[in-house]
């Protein structure tokens, strides 16, 4: 039996010197030592020897099974070294080779329509105010004329967190916020964009959609102030060709209100589907800032008077653009986002 331990740990150093990779590796070692292997399987056959004998072959099969297990493991080591420096080899970068183009992102066509609003506004003065858009039931209604049993409420139902306390559904509250950090002084302009909260969704509804909300509070302001003011902005916006009218309609928090309308983008105001053939597309509505909402705010109706706008930035962006539903803002679909 010794003299089989001595060939069989012969073969295995022979063999070692031949093997090229794991595999084979592998494969030698559950040849020698594996559950079926060589070595093990003399092993079994010790209780077949003479007890003399048995302690001396013992001890060189365990002396030959660690020796060859320290061999094995030596080639393990230099055969993924071996493969490490190869796989670095094809990996290589080759710096003289010219680098891969970087594939700029851009803005939303959200993002881009609400900076092009602010530039304009803030071209014409106007500063941006910010406000939170968790807000006080009494801000986002009470302030601008909205009391608790007021239709008008229906119309902008919301996310509440308590009976106090909800998503805002305008843009509006900081109008009354920014006045009452101002009062009395004057002149008050501003433009207020952000995130608003209603629960519609269809493809001209959104639960959450963005505005852009506008307030001038001075002397003598008139509504040919606020004319002048959304004319300019229309052109800006639409082209110089773009014709505006004005419709009388009503906001709790404006006295008289207005909804404001713009040529047809699309067929220029001869009548097509797109403006159910009137002409005509709404896009905003405003008027003269309601006295009660300016007391709210601690200015006096009496000795100054403002005017007040609010616009969906969505819908401007769908008529800019002729985009006809409005959930493609919200679809992340690169093959729409990267038309603009």
């Amino acid at each position: 039996m010794i003299n089989e331990l001595k060939e069989i740990k012969m073969r295995a150093e022979e063999r070692l010197k031949e093997i090229t990779s794991l595999d084979e590796l592998n494969e030698l070692k559950v040849k020698i030592l594996g559950r079926k292997g060589e070595i093990t399987l003399l092993l079994k056959k010790l209780k077949d020897i003479p007890p003399a004998e048995r302690a001396e072959v013992g001890k060189m099969a365990n002396e030959i099974k660690s020796a060859l297990e320290s061999r094995l493991e030596e080639k393990e080591k230099e055969l993924r070294q071996k493969e490490l420096e190869l796989r670095l080899s094809r990996e290589a970068v080759d710096i003289t080779l010219p680098g891969l183009p970087l594939i700029k992102g851009r803005k939303h066509p959200l993002t881009q329509v609400m900076d092009e609003i602010r530039t304009i506004f803030t071209g014409m003065g106007f500063t941006v105010a910010e406000g939170p858009e968790v807000e006080k039931d009494y801000y986002n209604f009470e302030a601008l004329n909205i009391p608790k049993d007021h239709p008008a409420r229906d119309m902008q139902d919301s996310f509440y967190i308590t009976e106090e306390i909800l998503l805002r559904t305008h843009t509006s509250p900081v109008q009354v916020r920014t006045m009452e950090k101002m009062a009395p002084q004057i002149p008050v302009k501003i433009i207020v964009p952000g995130r608003v909260y209603r629960r519609d969704d269809d493809a001209t509804h959104s639960p959450m959609f963005h505005q852009i909300e506008g307030l001038v509070i001075d002397e003598r302001i008139t509504f040919a102030h606020l004319k002048g003011t959304l004319m300019l902005f229309a052109k800006k916006v639409f082209g110089e060709g773009v014709r505006v009218r004005y419709r009388p309609s009503f906001f709790p928090f404006t006295e008289p209100s207005a909804e404001m309308d713009i040529s047809c983008v699309i067929c220029g105001g001869e009548g097509c589907r797109v403006c159910s053939y009137t002409g005509w597309l709404e896009i905003l509505g405003a008027g003269m800032v309601h006295p009660r909402v300016l007391e709210y705010g601690g200015y006096d109706p009496e000795k100054v008077t403002g005017f007040a706008f609010g616009m969906g930035v969505e819908r401007i962006a769908m008529l800019k653009y002729g985009i006809n539903d409005l959930r493609l803002f919200f679809e992340n679909d690169k093959r729409f986002l990267t038309q603009f």
